[in-house]
Order: structure tokens, then C-alpha cells, then sequence
């Protein structure tokens, strides 16, 4: 199982990036993708996850800034970032999830390399 995350870079305050997670290995369209980031010095925390079902949950931080989508033909996950904020800066981890209800703190089943996002001020 692979998922590579990618469209990280460096971007003032206020401007926008497009992530993207391309899955590979396990049955895409029966599984829940979550993104997930850590700081430097901070603990990690989810950001977003859209279920297999459809549903879509959101750190309360990101809400209205953030918007997770999939492409079940590319298998791959997308986190349009918006608006972003110097606090946004972090490396971006795209999992594979069982339940995106979890997705704030895991259990993840699978992840891969990250994508640093640098916010600047």
C-alpha cells in the first residue's frame, strides 16, 4: 500500500495550495482517506477525512477554508487549502483511515511521506 502525498510549498498568508494523495495497493473507493499534519514541536492532529460513504469531517480550525475531495477514477484525495494561516504550517500526511470519526487523533492504518506547507506571514 502507497499513499504519496504531494503540492506542498511555501505561501504567504492569506494564499492558497492544492494538495493531492495518490493511493495505491488497497481497493480506493472502499476506503476512507484522511490528511493529517504535525508541526514542529506540536503533537499531530487531523485535519480533514472523506469517508467511503460520501461524509466529509473537518478540523474546526480548517472549517470554511479547507475542502477535501476525491477522484475514485485517479484514486487520489485532494485538500484545497484556502486562506491559509501561518499556523497551517506543517508537513501533510494523507492516510488510509477505518473510520473517519477517528480522524482527529487515529488510528491510521496506512500513511506515507508527507508535504511540507510553509505559511508566511
Amino acid at each position: 500500500v502507497q499513499l504519496q502525498a504531494s503540492g506542498g510549498g511555501l505561501v504567504q498568508s492569506g494564499g492558497s495550495l492544492t494538495l493531492s494523495c495518490l493511493v495505491s495497493g488497497l481497493t480506493f473507493g472502499d476506503s476512507s482517506i484522511t490528511w493529517y499534519r504535525q508541526a514542529p514541536g506540536k503533537a499531530r492532529e487531523g485535519v480533514s477525512c472523506f469517508s467511503v460513504s460520501g461524509s466529509t469531517l473537518y478540523l474546526d480550525s480548517v472549517k470554511g477554508r479547507f475542502t477535501i475531495s476525491r477522484d475514485n477514477v485517479k484514486n487520489t484525495v485532494y485538500l484545497k487549502m484556502d486562506n491559509l494561516e501561518p499556523e497551517d504550517t506543517a508537513i501533510y500526511y494523507c492516510a488510509a483511515i477505518r473510520r473517519c470519526s477517528w480522524f482527529r487523533e487515529g488510528p491510521y492504518d496506512y500513511w506515507g511521506r508527507g508535504t511540507l506547507v510553509t505559511v508566511s506571514s
